[in-house]
């Protein structure tokens, strides 16, 4: 019985880390507004590449600090779902940008094609 609520407890967080995950949520978040609303001078792709950044490392965050996704928890079952959930995620993404590409090359009329019928008019 004991090792049972020794189990439940270690699924739930502490005080101690639930404040760890706030502060660092705190930080994760004042850096990009800062970086937008201060209008911080640096290159356009420097900035997005901070924000996304940021915004994955505040993704592990939540998953660690507040929904208490870890190795030990569920012999690692919670790890692997959340892994195929970011797989499909990614295959999602990149096939829909990849048939919106592909679609937009061939099914748009080119400039010089739209030119010709211009003239032709």
């Amino acid at each position: 019985m004991s090792a049972e609520q020794h189990d439940t407890h270690d699924a739930h967080g502490s005080y101690r880390s639930y404040l760890i995950g706030f502060g660092l949520s705190v930080v994760l978040t004042a850096i990009p507004f800062w970086i937008v609303l201060g209008e911080v001078d640096i290159h356009l792709w420097l900035a997005l590449t901070i924000i996304f950044g940021l915004g994955a490392v505040q993704i592990i965050v939540h998953v660690v600090y507040f929904l208490h996704v870890t190795v030990k928890a569920e012999e690692g079952w919670k790890v692997m779902s959340l892994v195929f959930t970011g797989i499909l995620l990614l295959i999602v993404l990149v096939g829909s940008i990849w048939v919106m590409t592909h679609l937009n090359n061939n099914m748009m009329p080119a400039h010089d094609q739209i030119e010709r019928v211009r003239a032709l008019e």
